[in-house]
């Protein structure tokens, strides 16, 4: 927040102790305390070496005579403020272009910064838990660039493997040559359901031979696979595609582009989009090249039994395989590699990656390996992990089915925003009525997973996220269109001036001293790479708007004049509301 007090307080400091103190900082004023804002006296205290408490004194002093200031009292090392209605409408909303224009970091601040999210694997549909990866690096995305980076989306298909080979055999096996076409099924959905009928196959010949071989009954499934005949099946066929077979290759291009296509139509309905894509495919080999120098730089280390490995210093990180004693690489060895390829081909101060917290320890091996190599930028690299998304009857499990589909999840939340929708409006088209129920309904999804840290693990509900009351998108949206249905309704009556000064009720300075503190929500965002900090500051906006229009009639006001400056407000407030939604990747509404 900026108010001109503040400026007038640096001065004074500057000319009294000829200390340049920059802008001295305020926040809100407890609520257990009289007053607008506060001015810690500690940050005061450590640049001028006096003690917090006088200098909470000296500027009570100073600021008892100032014109903006109705009353003031300091508390120990905290002066609480009370400013005069007309300032601090002035120096909040007076100017609220200004408080858009001020949510950009500082220049000093401002990186080119590189985030790589969704990965998802061509032997399936994406599910609840990519949609939560899609939004989180979405917004993460959209809330880095609102605050003044260069930010570059980029995604990495995970478009080979055993996994892969998986989906591809079962379908040779139990296809017939069905395709999307023939089938009127979804690329990825049907590719899915293959990958689905290869572990169901799998489970069936695990069960033969746990009751031919009673001694394995104990042993875990996968640790069996290569003693099923379908498991190493799939093993000779990941050979065959790494010797470029080419019947395999030729099976391999075809599902993969039926997969590709399905992501296509799922990323478009998110709103989700990438400056470019990598596959894991044109990638894998990479990183060999980077162990064997570092072998030779004594780096790694070579095992007894062939094997490359690295040991840490750090005891949590131990020792980590990086080339198998048959020369194959193994995943980190190859992000080793895909990590020089992006900052080769982009060259960001800083990278990201959206990856769920499971994966925690493979990116604290990966980047300790990078700055063991001696790469200077290895410091800049961030993990942006988030937690799980779980269903009431427990974790998701793609190769058992008990997933939810990101399509069948955007169907299901669409239909609830409709039935919602329909109830409000019976009389609408059939095209506003969709494009209300897709907006709200995504909406509705994006917020539920945007709302809190995205470390959280969070229980899936949607019936919760499409309420038009309480902490959702929707109740967002409603604040929005309600303003937007206000001013359509305030052009019937004749312009009038603005006049801050007229306005002083308590939910007028909450809703004002709000607005303000836009830049500050967006920055901290950005800072922390937290959607949830937005996304509560949004929720905490509409609730004292929704305040405000309960106390303060606007259209209804008897003085034209105090009826324009209601007005005045409300549109800045759905000036922060849209920029904010926006930011979250989040579309606007004009009617609800």
């Amino acid at each position: 927040m900026k108010f001109k007090f503040q400026a007038d307080l640096a001065d004074f400091f500057r000319s009294r102790h000829q200390v340049e103190l920059g802008t001295i900082e305020v926040d809100l004023c407890p609520a257990d305390f009289s007053g607008d804002v506060t001015v810690s006296c500690f940050p005061l205290a450590k640049a001028l070496r006096r003690n917090p408490m006088q200098l909470a004194e000296e500027v009570r002093d100073f600021l008892s005579s100032h014109p903006d200031i109705s009353s003031v009292e300091s508390v120990k090392a905290f002066v609480n403020i009370t400013l005069q209605p007309a300032a601090l409408l002035r120096d909040t909303v007076g100017n609220a272009s200004s408080v858009l224009a001020e949510v950009p970091l500082p220049e000093a601040e401002r990186r080119r910064i590189l985030l790589e999210f969704s990965a998802p694997n061509t032997n399936k549909p994406q599910h609840l838990g990519h949609v939560r990866n899609n939004a989180v690096g979405m917004a993460t995305a959209s809330i880095l660039a609102r605050a003044g980076h260069q930010v570059t989306r980029v995604n990495l298909v995970n478009d080979r493997g055993i996994h892969i080979c998986k989906s591809m055999l079962a379908y040779q096996r139990f296809g017939n040559g069905v395709t999307p076409e023939s089938s009127g099924r979804k690329g990825d959905h049907l590719t899915g359901d293959f990958y689905v009928a290869f572990d169901r196959e799998f489970r069936r010949q695990i069960a033969d031979l746990k009751l031919a071989r009673p001694e394995l009954a104990e042993q875990d499934p996968d640790a069996l696979f290569l003693e099923t005949e379908i498991g190493r099946s799939a093993q000779e066929m990941l050979q065959k595609w790494e010797q470029g077979d080419p019947e395999v290759r030729a099976l391999w291009e075809m599902m993969n582009s039926w997969v590709l296509a399905g992501f296509e139509e799922t990323y478009q309905r998110m709103g989700v989009e990438f400056e470019h894509t990598y596959f894991e495919s044109q990638t894998y080999t990479l990183g060999k090249d980077i162990i064997r120098e570092g072998l030779a730089k004594g780096v790694f280390k070579q095992r007894e039994d062939g094997a490359t490995v690295i040991d840490f210093d750090d005891p949590k990180l131990g020792s980590k395989v990086v080339l198998r004693s048959d020369g194959t690489s193994v995943y980190v060895t190859q992000d080793i590699g895909t990590t020089l390829l992006k900052q080769r081909d982009y060259q960001p101060d800083q990278q990201i990656w959206v990856v769920g917290d499971e994966q925690k320890y493979h990116f604290q091996v990966l980047f300790a390996i990078l700055k063991a190599l001696g790469y200077s930028w290895a410091d800049n690299l961030t993990h942006q992990a988030y937690g799980m998304v779980n269903l009431p009857s427990g974790k998701m499990k793609s190769r058992e089915g008990t997933v939810v589909d990101a399509d069948d999840l955007f169907d299901e939340m669409a239909a609830l925003a409709r039935e919602a929708t329909l109830a409000r409006s019976p009389e609408l088209s059939e095209d506003e009525l969709q494009h209300r129920s897709q907006t709200i309904s995504m909406a509705a999804l994006k917020f539920m997973l945007l709302k809190v840290n995205p470390r959280t693990t969070i229980m899936f509900d949607p019936q919760a996220a499409i309420k038009f009351e309480g902490d959702t998108g929707p109740y967002i949206l409603y604040a929005y269109a309600r303003i937007s249905s206000l001013l359509r309704k305030a052009a019937e009556f004749p312009a009038a001036t603005v006049d801050w000064s007229c306005l002083g009720a308590e939910a007028e300075k909450k809703l004002a001293l709000r607005c303000a503190l836009y830049p500050e929500a967006v920055q901290k965002a950005a800072r922390e790479l937290d959607s949830s900090t937005l996304a509560a500051y949004l929720l905490d906006l509409a609730k004292d708007f929704s305040n405000f229009y309960n106390r303060c009639p606007v259209l209804n006001a008897e003085d034209p004049v105090l009826r324009q400056t209601r007005l005045e407000l409300s549109t800045k407030v759905r000036d922060i509301l849209g920029d904010g939604l926006r930011t979250l990747t989040i579309g606007t509404l004009e009617n609800m």
